[in-house]
């Protein structure tokens, strides 16, 4: 079993940054991939970023240029800088790790507000 505690999230203006946090306990080595998603209300959830134990990263695109994700194995966290930040990036965004064997753990979820 692997344990997501995510933080970060916030109220923020349109064009500000917030940086998301995510630090993972448990089972680490059963981990290859980290990411974030989102859901807005009504919508479907939606990766976001993702970062691979060999540092591969994937950017939607819908935020490209704006979002980073990045990695510390040491302290087996994940992080999601978000600037540039517009009012349709307002969801709940979920922290996730992928298994080597097809587990996904999925975090409690952190609330990203941007007012226009």
């Amino acid at each position: 079993q692997v344990q997501l505690v995510e933080s970060g999230g916030g109220l923020v203006q349109a064009g500000g940054t917030l940086r998301l946090s995510c630090a993972a306990s448990g089972s680490i080595s059963t981990i290859k991939a980290m990411g974030w998603y989102r859901q807005a209300p009504g919508e479907q959830r939606e990766l976001v970023a993702q970062i691979t134990t060999g540092s591969g990263t994937y950017i939607a695109g819908s935020v490209k240029g704006r979002f980073t994700i990045t990695g510390d194995n040491a302290k087996n966290a994940v992080y999601l800088q978000m600037n540039s930040l517009k009012p349709e990036d307002t969801a709940v965004y979920y922290c996730a790790a992928d298994s080597f064997v097809q587990n996904r753990y999925w975090g409690q979820g952190t609330q990203v507000t941007v007012s226009s």
